[in-house]
């Protein structure tokens, strides 16, 4: 909205006038949030993976919805930079290259904005500036790349002034290029987000080769323990002047030594999942921060983004590409990492011998890694791709590590979902190994369970027995406020339910929401306890701090320390009392339903 008029004046200009430096000021913001978004990205995988940590504490939701602001810079910048192109440069045409310019910008730099923004660093930190102003940028302990431009509007107009001494200085000089503006903005970008990535980066022999860059090049753990001591450390980007002040951290060289040592994090428990439609991609935690915080759904600006979604996502299914680590969260003394198999649901159906071969090297790398439960999410427990994980246990019988689907809880998670009293529920989907469970509880515990397909009727009779079997009934009544659903529920089905519906999904996928006058319950899924830690996103459609049960389920096996598999077709599902039992005891809770009398059936 802000930067629209700037986009169709710059192709004006070009079109009219052939002035191309109005479309150049566009291309470098463009290329700012590339950039930025690059280190985003990279700093998550970094992170999630543990290799070469600094601080090792939890992000929450709350720092991401105070950093989702953090390309306010850049479009400020923008303004600031075309009002200058507009007024100040008019239709005089900048060099592209000046060797005296990239000089001088480089003087400058070092000099005056370093010396200046290191005494108004330190002013800031005054209790009555940093109360009204600098507190807000230190509520992140834990930073980001992105962290390093979250700042009150006034502290943003301030950092402008004082980065633009050596533009300005140029410009009036005449030795202002356009290789010194680019060059000098990416190295102020890239500074910022080295200096808050939250992993060391530079090697050792960087230093021991040239000594003296310790005091003109900072690093990340250095910057780390200006937001982790306050008082310390407060150089923009060369060191030079917290040692000639004596404002220099002791610990940073220390830290620095322990952060290079930071070896790779061995998780106890892995959860494997994969993509599901092209913009989940930007909602992965290594994608858009300020969108994997929220749940997955259709946002038209996505659209406009389509050619790059297409070629990210041919990068990221790229058949050479192994599983990636993407989240890394903390149950007590659990820790566990979450990894994605680089493939859409789509590709389940056409590329199956090659994810199952996939999710194989998956498991038998992580066996080597000592992790002691994999988890198995999504689409990775197929009955037709691997039989719900049976497959690689029968293929490798002396598997140490644990394989679990999670069906066990998915099922009592439903279970527990239908409202107390309900006489009757209406079943339709299809036959999968939670259905079977559901239906088999329901039945014993004198529900009637009613059937609208013939063919599902029989499948499910033939793993009843005894009266129970006698609560399967096969119907053409449309009428039960109860519908379990799973895949295969038409859209015509959906619109003859009655008014007030109660749509309960037992599938890990949800149905598509037509009625606005039915209720529609998520996937199966339990609030995770307040100990879990670095919980800053959404796991696919569910709401924050929300997880699918089949996820809980391998989560709560490896905290009871459980040593069989929950895998495959033949396991007595007679243990999801239990799992739900240990669920609740770690503090995991239920999705609470209001009874169906006085719910309002609004979506």
């Amino acid at each position: 909205m802000v930067l629209a008029p700037l986009v169709i004046d710059s192709i004006y200009s070009y079109v009219t006038i052939r002035d191309h430096e109005k479309l150049l000021v566009m291309a470098l913001m463009v290329w700012r949030i590339v950039h930025s978004q690059v280190w985003i990205s990279f700093s998550r995988y970094q992170t999630a993976k543990g290799t070469k940590r600094i601080v090792d504490k939890s992000i929450e939701f709350d720092q991401v919805d105070r950093e989702r602001t953090w390309d306010d810079q850049i479009i400020f910048n923008t303004l600031i930079a075309y009002l200058a192109k507009v007024y100040m440069i008019g239709n005089n045409t900048l060099p592209f290259w000046r060797l005296d310019g990239v000089v001088l910008v480089a003087l400058l730099h070092a000099g005056p904005v370093e010396f200046i923004y290191y005494w108004f660093h330190r002013a800031l930190h005054h209790h009555f500036l940093y109360s009204r102003y600098h507190s807000h940028h230190h509520s992140s302990i834990v930073t980001e790349p992105i962290t390093s431009v979250v700042h009150p509007f006034a502290e943003h107009i301030a950092y402008t002034l004082i980065l633009l001494i050596p533009l300005i200085t140029t410009l009036l000089c005449g030795t202002v290029s356009v290789v010194s503006i680019a060059l000098y903005i990416t190295y102020i970008d890239f500074m910022n987000n080295l200096g808050h990535c939250n992993f060391e980066l530079i090697p050792r022999f960087v230093f021991s080769l040239f000594p003296p860059l310790k005091f003109l090049c900072y690093t990340p753990s250095f910057h780390s323990l200006h937001h982790t001591q306050f008082r310390t450390n407060y150089s923009l980007f060369m060191p030079m002047y917290d040692y000639i002040y004596g404002t220099n951290d002791k610990c940073s060289d220390s830290l620095y030594e322990t952060s290079l040592e930071q070896e790779e994090e061995k998780p106890d428990a892995i959860y494997l999942t994969h993509l599901t439609s092209l913009d989940s991609i930007y909602h992965l935690r290594l994608g858009f921060a300020s969108l994997s915080s929220h749940p997955l759904s259709s946002r038209c600006y996505l659209l406009l983004m389509r050619p790059f979604t297409l070629m990210l996502s041919f990068i990221l299914t790229f058949p050479s590409f192994k599983t990636i680590a993407f989240e890394r969260n903390r149950f007590r003394d659990l820790t566990l990492h979450s990894h994605l198999i680089p493939k859409f649901s789509t590709h389940y159906k056409s590329q199956k011998d090659s994810i199952k071969k996939m999710i194989e090297t998956a498991i038998l790398e992580a066996e080597k890694n000592g992790v002691r439960v994999m988890s198995l999410g999504l689409l990775n427990q197929g009955e037709e791709l691997n039989g719900y994980g049976e497959m690689y246990v029968r293929k490798h019988p002396k598997l140490k590590i644990r394989i679990v689907d999670g069906s066990s809880l998915a099922a009592e998670v439903v279970v527990r979902s239908i409202p107390g009293g309900t006489k009757e529920v209406l079943f339709r989907g299809q036959i999968t190994k939670v259905a079977r469970a559901i239906v088999t509880s329901l039945c014993q515990n004198g529900i009637k369970v009613m059937v609208l397909r013939e063919e599902e009727h029989c499948m499910l009779a033939g793993f009843l027995s005894g009266p129970c079997k006698e609560n399967l009934v096969l119907t053409t009544n449309y009428s039960p406020m109860i519908w379990l659903v799973g895949d295969g529920l038409s859209k015509e089905e959906q619109k003859i339910a009655a008014k007030g519906t109660h749509f309960l999904p037992f599938s890990q996928f949800p149905p598509t929401q037509l009625r606005k006058d039915c209720f529609y319950h998520t996937t199966p899924a339990m609030i995770i306890p307040d100990s879990a830690q670095n919980i800053d996103s959404c796991e696919n459609w569910l709401g924050r701090r929300v997880m699918s049960a089949w996820r809980v389920g391998g989560i709560v096996h490896a905290l009871e320390g459980w040593e069989e598999h929950e895998c495959g077709l033949n396991v007595p599902m007679s243990n999801s009392h239990r799992v739900w039992e240990a669920a609740l005891r770690h503090g995991f809770q239920p999705l609470v339903l209001p009874p169906i009398s006085k719910r309002v059936c609004k979506k």
